[in-house]
């Protein structure tokens, strides 16, 4: 026999489970005509009376009939629970495996990410609402502030959502070296006024974009933003980027750049004897990489990000707040 055909009992019972329905109705209706035919026909009539054992039947007949259909009725409940059942197995491991590819495509700790990836999780978490805090640590803000700016203008309404900016930068108010000028003479570091002056103008007008969006978002029903810069005196080597309680992100400014001080004011005169030839040194951070830590990625990166944020804390409350002067970078 064919593995594919299927058994004599099988067939049998495909072709009563077709016939059932036919019988059934057939008695019925067979039943029905004797009880109308004996209400006009005394004959027949008569003969029927006191036959008990009729009755009996068509009980039996009705009872069946409704045996089989809340048979019927129990296996589509069954089939119905099963199908649930199996659907629900289905979206449980189609579940586990999104997460499993996810994870498998976020970057995990201690990784090297571009900025860019900085500003998706920044995105992301604006996205989900709620009340969210973005800390940066950074030279001036540029590859920061602007991007987020961006995010922030692109950020459905959501009039719940809360986010809180805080920016420490350097404080270049006070003479600093680097960035600063590296002298001629003798390739000493010393102080440039003129860039320094430049870099306070240049934190100030991201500031003021910044806030600009505290209005912008209250009116497209976007949210709250409370945004604060402050300023500490240090060379800015390190950049910290801090997302929620849940991911760090930190690198450093790994390029020089060693140029002309064209900062300095038309007709300064020289700081002294040789001065001319001084060359301006300043950091860049553009294309640097950024190392990732999250706290959904075991105890060690959990551990680093809590060390990272109390670092920044432990400096933002030691912190300035932003000197906005005209003369505030003026001291040499």
């Amino acid at each position: 026999m064919s593995e594919g055909r299927p058994s004599l009992g099988g067939r049998m019972a495909a072709r009563w489970s077709r016939a059932e329905a036919t019988v059934t109705k057939g008695l019925l209706l067979a039943v029905f005509c004797v009880g109308l035919v004996a209400q006009f026909v005394k004959p027949v009539g008569d003969a029927l009376q006191g036959k008990t054992y009729i009755g009996g039947a068509l009980l039996s007949i009705v009872g069946y009939v409704l045996y089989a259909e809340v048979l019927r009725l129990n296996t589509a409940h069954d089939a119905q629970r099963e199908g649930a059942r199996h659907l629900h197995e289905t979206v449980r491991q189609l579940n586990e495996e999104v997460r499993e590819l996810t994870a498998r495509l976020r970057p995990q700790s201690g990784e090297d990410v571009s900025a860019d990836r900085l500003m998706e999780e920044c995105a992301q978490a604006l996205r989900r609402g709620g009340e969210i805090e973005l800390w940066g640590m950074c030279f001036t803000g540029e590859t920061f502030v602007e991007p987020l700016r961006r995010v922030l203008e692109d950020l459905p309404p959501d009039p719940s959502r809360s986010v809180s900016v805080r920016i420490l930068v350097p404080d270049f108010t006070r003479p600093i070296e680097v960035p600063g000028l590296v002298r001629e003479a003798d390739g000493r570091l010393a102080d440039a006024p003129g860039f320094r002056r430049y870099l306070v103008e240049k934190i100030a007008g991201y500031e003021r974009g910044l806030r600009t969006m505290r209005a912008r978002m209250a009116r497209k029903a976007q949210g709250a933003l409370t945004v604060e810069f402050r300023t500490v005196h240090m060379s800015p080597f390190l950049k910290l980027y801090v997302v929620g309680d849940e991911v760090v992100f930190e690198g450093i400014y790994d390029k020089l750049d060693v140029r002309p001080d064209e900062y300095r004011s038309p007709g300064t005169a020289p700081s002294g004897p040789g001065t001319e030839g001084d060359q301006l040194l300043d950091l860049i951070g553009h294309g640097s990489l950024l190392t990732r830590w999250s706290r959904y990625d075991g105890e060690p990166a959990r551990e680093v990000v809590a060390r990272r944020r109390a670092f920044f804390g432990t400096l933002w409350d030691a912190a300035c707040p932003l000197s906005r002067g005209p003369h505030a970078a003026g001291g040499a």
